[in-house]
């Protein structure tokens, strides 16, 4: 990986390119989230939504907010900005997507653990996922445990599974990552 990495907050020309790589990971699936649901989730919780720049380019994001535990987005609708979120223990991580030309170099795990970081000094317990299109290995790796009593709505696509995992017990070192599950979405 090379060292002009750089995690930051989503900044307001990131969204063409944020909607590029949206699509490009989810329209196929049938997954893909309007631009104005997107910027909702940011708007929702600028605190906790990324860009990652590499080689001097827009090369993935994640996008986190406050939910509480067993309860996630919905795909087809915008997130109330005006209503405050009860839950200030559990964030949800709802989207991380890396640039196809960019995966397998460990960009991905860059945001988590920069995610990771901002949920434990924000004070958050549990950080939860849907994984989709069977992501869940990677996210398995990454501390995730599947919880089975939460079954995703169908918006998520067959397969989903919910998960969580503690925040502060760390991230997983690279080194327990399978090569083949390094990087996601």
């Amino acid at each position: 990986m090379s060292h002009d990495v750089h995690v930051r907050p989503v900044s307001e020309g990131d969204w063409d390119g944020i909607v590029a790589l949206e699509s490009g990971a989810y329209a196929a699936l049938g997954l893909s989230e309007e631009r104005s649901a997107l910027e909702s989730r940011v708007r929702a919780s600028p605190g906790t939504c990324f860009a990652l720049d590499a080689e001097q380019r827009l090369a993935g994001y994640v996008l986190a907010l406050p939910y509480p535990e067993h309860g996630y987005p919905d795909l087809t609708r915008a997130e109330e900005t005006a209503a405050v979120r009860e839950s200030r223990t559990n964030l949800h991580l709802h989207d991380l997507v890396i640039d196809e030309g960019l995966r397998g170099r460990g960009l991905a795990k860059t945001l988590l653990h920069h995610l990771l970081a901002t949920a434990r000094a924000e004070g958050y317990e549990r950080m939860s996922l849907i994984a989709v299109n069977g992501s869940d290995s990677f996210w398995a790796a990454n501390g995730f445990t599947a919880r089975p009593g939460v079954a995703p709505t169908e918006g998520y696509g067959p397969g989903a599974v919910y998960m969580s995992r503690a925040v502060l017990g760390g991230a997983v070192p690279a080194a327990a990552v399978p090569p083949a599950q390094d990087e996601v979405g």
